[in-house]
């Protein structure tokens, strides 16, 4: 088993950035136990570089003839083992050493499709926000793969959400020429049952009240629940009079709701919630109805619990989900829930990660800089990490808010 190198830099000048990265990248391929012959790059960059997109492409490209796929996105910030960078121009790259035939690069004009002895098991998935029925077409994405794993998030840019996607095996017929960089649609890399990995979701924020069934529902407006008027449910909640309800802007204005399908789990151990829940934005209130409107389709049947974010629980749901991924790796060493010791050994079968993070929870909300990237490397070890801050996160079929994706690449035992 072989790491994968990886390379992060900042830089007002997105050439020196990348000569930094370049220097990072070929040191570690020098060194034994890394991949030196990578063929899929990951490239994430932060919207500072996202007009230089194409040149920073094609200049990573030729000084790296070597890696002939290249898939990523724009985030407000970018990733690596133990740094973030958000809110400056920077960049992060990971050099991924897998069978060629095991993955595919797909974006608009390379869609994805089995055949040709490749089957989806799994796909890294970029996407960018403006898309109508964006969830219907992630949900359409994820019945594509054999196990319906999806992990990425969507481009978050104060300019142009771009998009990378260059397939070494070139475009569909008939798609004509393009560069790599794409605005708009999907786009990500599917990798086949030959490639291993291990992917979990971090919720950010805690549910003030228990979980309780939709039973009444208009469009995005919930109108019920366990059938009392969602607004009465709501108020509370929070603890507001009724009567006076605009005693309760303060509170409302701090508050979101996890959403979950029937027959999902939404609520996990210590009522914290699980991986089935999408926390959503409480958009407004309807005091004729006595209904709370949401940012999402709410039907029937549905479970819903009001919440908050809460950074003490962002961060012990992370290390929890941490603790979770060294016992599947090593199960005879770790046991379920037990706490890690300071400076954890890497897990030894983990090559590479990917993290993408909410962009709301970057920078301060874990307690200074950086604080969520050394909370996973102090779990996970240091590893190498790619990954960035999105507009909005995608695990197996769902879109996501306020949540982190954690995703390691598995090597076999040595």
């Amino acid at each position: 088993m072989t790491l994968f190198p990886c390379g992060h830099a900042t830089h007002p000048q997105w050439p020196m950035a990348c000569g930094l990265v370049l220097a990072q990248l070929r040191a570690q391929m020098a060194l034994p136990g890394h991949a030196d012959a990578p063929t899929l790059g990951l490239l994430y960059i932060t919207d500072h570089y996202a007009p230089h997109a194409a040149a920073i492409l094609d200049h990573l490209s030729a000084e790296l003839p070597e890696v002939s796929d290249w898939a990523g996105t724009v985030g407000v910030g970018v990733c690596a083992s133990g740094a973030e960078y958000i809110d400056e121009p920077a960049l992060s790259v990971m050099l991924c050493e897998l069978p060629v035939d095991q993955y595919r690069v797909f974006s608009g004009v390379a869609p994805l499709s089995a055949g040709r002895g490749f089957a989806p098991h799994a796909a890294l998935v970029h996407a960018d926000a403006r898309m109508p029925d964006l969830p219907g077409l992630i949900a359409e994405m994820a019945a594509r793969t054999a196990t319906g794993t999806l992990f990425g998030g969507l481009a978050a840019s104060r300019g142009e959400p771009v998009q990378f996607a260059a397939p070494g095996q070139g475009n569909a017929p008939g798609q004509g020429a393009a560069g790599g960089v794409f605005r708009g649609g999907l786009s990500g890399v599917a990798f086949g049952a030959g490639v291993a990995i291990v992917s979990r979701v971090t919720q950010g924020c805690q549910p003030v009240a228990p979980a309780r069934t939709v039973t009444a529902a208009d469009g995005r407006l919930l109108l019920a629940l366990d059938g009392e008027p969602a607004l009465d449910v709501l108020l509370r909640d929070l603890g507001v009079d009724r009567s006076h309800p605009q005693r309760a802007l303060p509170a409302l204005r701090q508050t979101l709701v996890g959403l979950s399908d029937a027959g999902e789990h939404g609520l996990g151990r210590a009522g914290h919630f699980g991986a089935d829940v999408r926390v959503r934005h409480i958009v407004g209130v309807d005091p004729a109805r006595r209904g709370v409107a949401v940012a999402d389709t709410v039907e029937e049947g549905m479970r819903a619990a009001f919440c908050q974010r809460n950074p003490a629980a962002a961060r012990a749901d992370l290390m929890r989900i941490c603790a979770e991924i060294r016992e599947e790796l090593e199960p005879e060493e770790i046991t379920h829930g037990a706490a890690l010791p300071e400076a954890p050994r890497p897990a030894p079968r983990i090559r590479g990660a990917v993290y993408v993070s909410c962009a709301g929870r970057g920078g301060a909300h874990f307690g200074a800089p950086g604080a969520e990237l050394q909370a996973v490397r102090q779990a996970l070890g240091d590893v190498p990490l790619t990954g960035f801050f999105a507009g909005g996160e995608i695990a197996r079929q769902h879109l996501y808010g306020y949540t982190g994706v954690l995703t390691v690449f598995v090597g076999a035992a040595d």
